[in-house]
This record gives structure tokens, sequence and C-alpha cells, in this order.
């Protein structure tokens, strides 16, 4: 299995044209509290261990990508040829890059009996906002692991 790397289509980032108008009112009041998505009612507990497993593991990979985390502490989240793949795309980000935070993680199961989940993910470094495309599948045991994984 191979990893390709997503090619950046977007314009070098650059300083603002004009600054935001300064807002005119307050907001006073927060908004409604929203679950994650491993609590999100109507779903069954293997989607919410899924869900779980993948916003974890998508975290401990940016950190390794980050240089944050060792890669070899993703042995067992990730399957095969990944943990090399992350290893290579932790030399190409480089040690002064912008930490990367883990925004939004989407589960869907590929079947009913849901044995495996495509996980849709967005993350953002510095002011650009980056994807992750990712599969899990059962491991031995009653562990998750990561079958395959794109990061943008």
């Amino acid at each position: 299995m191979t990893v390709v790397p997503v090619i950046d289509y977007e314009p070098p980032a650059g300083p603002a044209e004009r600054p935001a108008p300064a807002p005119r009112a307050v907001c006073r009041s927060l908004p409604p509290h929203r679950p994650r998505a491993a609590a999100r009612a109507g779903q069954s507990a293997r989607h919410r261990d899924a869900a779980r497993f993948a916003e974890a593991a998508l975290r401990a990979v940016l950190e390794a990508v980050d240089r944050r985390r060792q890669p070899g502490q993703l042995r067992a989240l990730l399957a095969g040829r990944l943990l090399d793949a992350v290893d290579a795309l932790r030399h190409r980000v480089g040690a002064g890059a912008e930490t990367a935070v883990l925004r939004r993680v989407r589960l869907q199961a590929v079947d009913p009996a849901e044995t495996a989940f495509e996980v849709a993910a967005s993350y953002a470094r510095g002011p650009r906002v980056h994807a992750i495309a990712a599969r899990i599948g059962p491991a031995p045991g009653t562990r998750w692991r990561v079958t395959a994984l794109h990061i943008g």
C-alpha cells in the first residue's frame, strides 16, 4: 500500500487585503453544546467505539507528524506500511511547521454490520485547513486499527 500526498492547490498564505470590520455587538450567550460525534444519540455502541478510536488515532498521527510523538508509538494503531508513510510525511512537514489541530471527525459505516468505517476529518495548521481520509477496521481482539490513511 502506498500513501500519495495530495497536491496543495491553495495559494500561498499572505497578508489580508483589508482587516475585517470590528463587531458591532458582543454576543453574550453561548451557543448550545454540540455533543461529540462519539456521543450522539441513535448510534450503535460499535459506531461510538469506532468514533472514539478514530479521533484518538488521528490525533496521535498528527502528533507524530508534528514531532510531538515518536512514530513507533503508532504501531498498535496503524496497519502495515502506514507507519513508514507517517514517518515520511513527518520529514516533509519539517520541524518549524505550526502545530496541527484536529478539527472535525466524521465516520460512515462501510456495511450494515459495521465491520469497518470510512473516516473523513479536517485539521488546521495555522490559518489553513487540510483534510484526512482513513479507513478503520477490526484488529485482533476487540480493538480497531487504521487500515488506510490519506493526509492532505
